[in-house]
């Protein structure tokens, strides 16, 4: 099932697609949505949005692989089960290519393994911190299956350049995009 909810805030429209898939054994999997403003502790610690907790503690025992984003000054954020998939399709990418070659260093290089604690924080290592240039107020971007992470001022910066751009040019937008009416 599939709706979209269009809301327009101080002249910004957020599109939210709420998304809920049943697989074969009936199960649900609630898809990461929506920007949440979250604060990095003194240990380099965040929480997990509380409506997103129970299912990471009960479908993939409460356990996140975070790692870089090769394109962009932010963290990715993948539930254990979600990561295992991603990992498997980068592994599989030709190592005699370079762009592969670089993309499986970045990825599955950064990967760190990280386990909720029991108020739903995982702790950031500072490798990861550094390279998002995380500080004190961070933001967790909802993308389906994963949660982007980024410094809030760094986040704020890039949306509004994003929103400035305006609309995109001919042949820049994928076909798959203009198959979906908002």
């Amino acid at each position: 099932m599939c709706v979209f909810v269009v809301i327009v805030v101080d002249k910004i429209m957020i599109i939210k697609l709420r998304f809920k898939d049943v697989g074969q054994s009936g199960e649900s999997w609630e898809m990461f949505r929506g920007a949440h403003a979250v604060t990095v502790d003194s240990k380099g610690r965040i929480a997990v949005p509380a409506r997103y907790r129970p299912l990471l503690q009960e479908a993939h025992a409460s356990h996140v692989v975070v790692t870089i984003d090769t394109e962009d000054p932010c963290l990715l954020m993948y539930p254990m089960g979600e990561w295992h998939s991603i990992e498997a399709k980068v592994e599989a990418l030709p190592s005699f290519n370079p762009v592969t070659r670089r993309i499986k260093r970045l990825l599955i290089g950064h990967a760190t393994e990280l386990e909720l604690d029991s108020q739903g924080r995982v702790l950031l290592a500072i490798l990861l911190r550094e390279h998002a240039q995380l500080n004190k107020r961070v933001m967790l971007v909802g993308q389906g299956r994963k949660f982007e992470i980024w410094d809030e001022a760094q986040w704020l910066s890039q949306r509004q350049g994003w929103l400035e751009a305006g609309t995109f040019q001919s042949g820049e937008v994928p076909d798959e995009i203009n198959e979906i009416s908002v």
